[in-house]
């Protein structure tokens, strides 16, 4: 197995563990490749939930420009609840999970099709 199966095992191991759900695999590796070199940077690889700043960016980068949403304020409160879901104190939370769960949310599985 290569670094990226690895990490998208690490993420699995998150989803199930952490944000107990049940992880669509073939989705989640598109995700994860659809993040790019970032996984492998431990700061880009990962999403500072309390700093305003990085949540914006995940919903202009990710939600309005990936995944084609209009702006709104359902799109920071999905945000919030995927960091919810994933639970505040944890200090780790990958880019690729978060991504994962906001794509789950707004069903937009398609993009990735």
């Amino acid at each position: 197995m290569g670094k990226r199966d690895d990490l998208i095992a690490k993420y699995a191991d998150d989803l199930s563990n952490k944000c107990n759900m049940t992880p669509d695999m073939a989705l989640l590796t598109k995700v994860t490749i659809g993040c790019g070199p970032a996984i492998y940077n431990a700061d880009a690889g990962t999403v500072a939930g309390s700093d305003p700043a990085e949540l914006e960016t995940v919903k202009t980068n990710f939600l309005m420009k990936k995944l084609g949403l209009p702006d709104g304020p359902e799109l920071m409160d999905a945000i919030d609840a995927v960091i919810e879901t994933y639970g505040k104190s944890e200090r780790n939370k990958h880019r690729a999970v978060i991504y994962y769960m906001l794509t789950k949310h707004f069903g937009k599985e398609a993009v990735y099709a």
